[in-house]
C-alpha cells in the first residue's frame, strides 16, 4: 500500500463562464470504475440538454486506471486537459463531469482546454479535498511515570491519539505513519528505558477534515 494520497472527501460544484458559454464542473469520490460510470450517467441525465458532458476519472492508489472523454468536444480539448489537473493535484480514486452549455461563440482549442481546465480547478477549490496518509496504530501500556514522556514523543512526532485509559497503567493508541514507525519504537524504548510495552495492531488510513480525525480501510 502506499503511504499517502489526495482524494476528495467531499464533492463540490463549481461553474465558470466563457463567452457565454457555461461550464458547470461536479466532482465525487468514487472506488470503482462502476461508480464513477453510474455518477456520469447520474450528471447526463440531470444535465439531458447540455451539449457536452466531458469527464475523466482515476481509480485505484498503486496503479490507477485512468480514463477521460471530450464528448464531442475536438480531440484533446476536454478529457485531457481535465484529467492532468486530477493527476497534477495527486489525486486518486474521483471522477470529474464538466457540462457545457454551449453560449453560441467559439472558443477555439485553446479556449476550450483552458475553460475545461479552469472549470475543473473551481470545482475543487469548491470540494473538500484530504491526505489519506498509512499508519499503524499502536497502543503504548506503561505506567504513570512513563506517561508524560509518551505524551511529548506523540506531540514531537505530531501523532494522532485515538483515546487514552487511565487504569493501573495507562493505555494509549496512537496513529504513527508507517515511515515513522521504526523511530517511533527506538525512542519509546529509549525515552521510558524499556518499561513501556508497544503492541502494533491493523495498518489503516487515516485523513484529518475539519479538525476531526478520520480512518479508512483503504
Amino acid at each position: 500500500m502506499i503511504e499517502s494520497y489526495n482524494t476528495v472527501y467531499m464533492g463540490g460544484e463549481e461553474e465558470i463562464v466563457e463567452k457565454k458559454s457555461r461550464f458547470i464542473a461536479v466532482l465525487e469520490h468514487v472506488e470503482t470504475e462502476e461508480e464513477a460510470l453510474a455518477f456520469i450517467e447520474s450528471v447526463r441525465k440531470k444535465h439531458w440538454s447540455a451539449r457536452h458532458n466531458c469527464f475523466a476519472y482515476i481509480i485505484g492508489t498503486e496503479q490507477p486506471m485512468m480514463r477521460c472523454s471530450d464528448d464531442g468536444e475536438p480531440s484533446g480539448t476536454a478529457g485531457r486537459p481535465m484529467l492532468d489537473i486530477l493527476t497534477g493535484a495527486g489525486l486518486c480514486n474521483v471522477v470529474v463531469v464538466v457540462t457545457r452549455y454551449f453560449g453560441g461563440t467559439l472558443l477555439g482549442t485553446g479556449g476550450l482546454v483552458r475553460a475545461y481546465s479552469g472549470a475543473v480547478k473551481a470545482g475543487l477549490e469548491g470540494s473538500m479535498v484530504i491526505t489519506r496518509k498509512l499508519a499503524k496504530q499502536m497502543v503504548v501500556a506503561c505506567d504513570y511515570t512513563w506517561i508524560g514522556k509518551i505524551q511529548y514523543l506523540a506531540a514531537q512526532n505530531h501523532l494522532k491519539t485515538m483515546e487514552t485509559e487511565y487504569g493501573e497503567t495507562v493505555r494509549s493508541v496512537l496513529l504513527v505513519p508507517v515511515s515513522q514507525s521504526d523511530r517511533f519504537l527506538t525512542e519509546v524504548a529509549e525515552a521510558t528505558n524499556g518499561q513501556a510495552e508497544v503492541t502494533e495492531q491493523a495498518e489503516v488510513y487515516y485523513a484529518e477534515a475539519d479538525g476531526e480525525c478520520l480512518l479508512f480501510d483503504h
